[in-house]
């Protein structure tokens, strides 16, 4: 049974998250222990006991979605050696693929993406910016829905490719609310804003770019064990090199997730995909984008002893 790997991104996070896992298995346990030292602070008093107004901040969010991945894998990895043939994540979820292909240690990881998340949110505060989902089909591209909203009110772009029924734009808020109502003329179900700090994926993140660079140039990178795909190519990166250029062109281009599971399953016909951490949505979104495609989760106990009954 092959195997691929998807890595959950900001959203997914809740408070006890990976808190049985870590009571289960000392693999678990050592990584949310490595990640506390890492980060100088109980990160896992934050994800196992919340507040969840705390957890959901983007520097905290980041890092405590990677560490509870890293401590599923850890717990698995050893099992799945040899089946994983290629891993994905949806945006920071692209950081926790890179960790599990050994691309980078996870010291160097929460670290990455501890700084990633304050990099976002100090750009969104000195440049607020917003997102919406727009869910369902809409009659004219969302591109041209973007660009008549950019020129009548404010820079908004297409942010989120996440399946054919759901995208997510971002940018300047006049430009995002002027998008929320145009795509409800062109037939959209809903326009909803999210409840994020700023425009994420959108050139109003460029302020963040230098500094993550310099983030990405002090990290230990290594190439990838297997092929970890780039939310921003929908193709698969195989070099440290491509992967930091790839990471750090993320913060600033659209997530394409529908065209690269896709193309991931297209790659991988017969594989498992399995989601590495809590939650449920990039699973949701493969049976949707590729129907075909068998998938498991696996963030809990019992997922894991599923995966692993399964893997046997």
């Amino acid at each position: 049974m092959d195997v691929v790997l998807l890595f959950p991104g900001q959203g997914s996070q809740k408070p006890g998250m990976a808190r049985d896992l870590v009571d289960a298995f000392p693999e678990a346990r050592r990584v949310f222990t490595e990640t506390d030292a890492a980060l100088g602070t109980a990160l896992s008093t934050l994800c196992f006991d919340g507040p969840a107004d705390e957890l959901t901040q983007t520097h905290n969010a980041q890092p405590a979605l990677l560490a509870h991945g890293a401590a599923v894998w850890a717990v698995v990895r050893e099992r799945l050696t040899g089946r994983v043939k290629a891993a994905a994540g949806h945006s920071l979820g692209e950081f926790t693929a890179h960790h599990a292909a050994g691309t980078m240690p996870l010291p160097d990881a929460v670290r990455l993406v501890r700084r990633r998340g304050e990099l976002m949110f100090r750009t969104g505060q000195e440049r607020p910016g917003a997102m919406a989902a727009v869910l369902g089909t809409l009659t004219e591209p969302i591109e041209a829905v973007c660009e008549r909203a950019s020129r009548e009110a404010g820079l908004v772009v297409p942010a989120n490719y996440n399946d054919a029924m759901q995208v997510v734009v971002s940018g300047e808020v006049a430009g995002v609310e002027r998008a929320m109502e145009l795509v409800k003329e062109a037939g959209a179900k809903r326009a909803v804003r999210l409840n994020v700090s700023g425009a994420f994926h959108s050139p109003l993140m460029e302020p963040a770019v230098a500094g993550l660079r310099e983030a990405l140039a002090a990290s230990d990178l290594r190439d990838p064990a297997f092929p970890v795909w780039s939310n921003v190519t929908e193709q698969p990166v195989t070099s440290a090199r491509d992967g930091a250029e790839l990471l750090l062109r993320q913060l600033t281009s659209p997530v394409r997730w529908a065209g690269e599971a896709a193309r991931l399953a297209a790659a991988h016909p017969g594989a498992l995909f399995v989601e590495m951490g809590p939650g449920n949505v990039l699973t949701g979104l493969m049976k949707r984008i590729a129907p075909e495609a068998q998938t498991a989760t696996c963030g809990t106990v019992a997922e894991v002893e599923a995966l692993l009954a399964r893997a046997a």
